[in-house]
């Protein structure tokens, strides 16, 4: 169907068509992508905290089921999402669906693709956002273009492409990336912490300055401040204790003693309250002590638990798209129903009480109406 062509009798090549040629690099003439996209990637690696909060989504998202009809197909489709190729490295559905999210999340879009091998779907591949170009054609359709060597072309097999896109604006294609909002924030906790750096780079290494007074009749001064200039470096690079030991008025003080140094917690904390309230993670989960009670973080966590539910809602017409073309290319009938499984921040024992409380609350309600 991609015009695949057979190296051995046993085996397929396939092609995958949100890629560029092997010959082109994107520095050789391909447009850049938008300039969000590398602001986005340098938050994330210069600001761990929000790198941990988008690795703490992917973890947290949970794991899913697959239900057919025909439980051949059932089996045989669970299967196929354990074993199915990823990229040049990975296997499993979980890894092609943790780039795909990661993807979404950072930049607000996700491409990926269906690479079909003899009829079949042999691998899942996440496409770069800077390979490819996404166009409205229209108020319901997406065109996809990948940047090759000989410029853009079209990607001729859209029914095998995968496209999400988080939060979009009305009538548009594009989405919304999770850190939008982060960049002003981030540049000032960035600033602190280079500051926190160069103070203490400075009170580590200490300068001193070291004043001689000269003689009134300044007589040989020139030569007593340079032979007091040759033993105070001598001292301080011979690299093991040592006395100095100097004659006349000479002082000698730590340059930048008398200054203190601007507490840095309520400004860092304002700053990180930004980025943890747009993140949506609660506190607790980054290792921040922050004081909060019990019931503050029960309510943080039933939260993070209507995100994840909407990030599901978001991913499952991809997985739905995944599980029902591998069905109608193995001659199954392509229905299914993706299944996630519940998410959980609450402790068991909670919940144990919780619907102890509740049975015993539905047994009185039972024993006073037979009264």
């Amino acid at each position: 169907m991609l015009g695949f062509r057979k190296k051995a009798p046993s085996q397929v090549a396939v092609s995958v068509q949100t890629r560029p040629e092997e010959a082109f690099h994107l520095a050789r003439g391909a447009p850049p992508g938008p300039g969000e996209r590398s602001l986005y990637r340098a938050l994330r690696e210069n600001v761990p905290l929000i790198d941990a909060s988008i690795s703490k989504l992917r973890r947290l998202l949970g794991a899913f089921q697959v239900e057919c009809p025909q439980e051949e197909a059932q089996e045989r489709l669970r299967e196929f999402l354990e074993t199915v190729q990823v990229g040049p490295a990975e296997q499993g559905i979980d890894a092609f669906l943790g780039v795909y999210f990661e993807q979404l999340l950072t930049y607000g879009n996700a491409v990926g693709e269906m690479v079909l091998s003899g009829g079949q779907v042999a691998a899942l591949y996440n496409a770069s956002l800077d390979w490819v170009e996404l166009e409205q054609k229209g108020p319901l359709e997406v065109q996809v273009s990948v940047w090759g060597k000989e410029g853009k072309r079209l990607c001729p097999y859209p029914q095998l492409l995968l496209l999400s896109a988080l939060h979009p604006e009305a009538g548009s294609l594009r989405g919304t990336s999770l850190l939008r909002g982060l960049p002003f924030v981030s540049e000032i906790l960035l600033k602190i912490y280079k500051t926190l750096g160069v103070n203490w780079d400075r009170l580590g290494n200490v300068r001193f300055a070291v004043t001689c007074k000269p003689d009134p009749s300044g007589l040989y001064a020139g030569e007593r401040a340079r032979q007091l200039a040759g033993e105070w470096q001598r001292a301080m690079r011979s690299g093991e204790v040592s006395d100095f030991v100097a004659v006349g008025d000479v002082s000698i003080q730590a340059i930048g003693a008398d200054n203190q140094i601007l507490d840095s917690e309520v400004p860092v904390r304002q700053m990180l309250e930004q980025i943890v309230a747009k993140l949506g993670v609660p506190p607790f989960l980054l290792g921040l002590s922050w004081s909060s009670t019990e019931r503050m973080s029960s309510q943080q966590a039933d939260m993070l638990t209507s995100e994840l539910d909407a990030y599901r809602r978001v991913l499952t017409p991809v997985l739905r798209k995944i599980c029902r073309t591998w069905l109608a290319l193995e001659g199954y009938e392509p229905q299914c129903r993706i299944v996630w499984e519940e998410i959980t921040m609450q402790d068991e024992v909670d919940h144990a009480n919780a619907r102890y409380l509740t049975a015993r609350a539905r047994q009185l309600e039972q024993g006073e109406e037979d009264l």
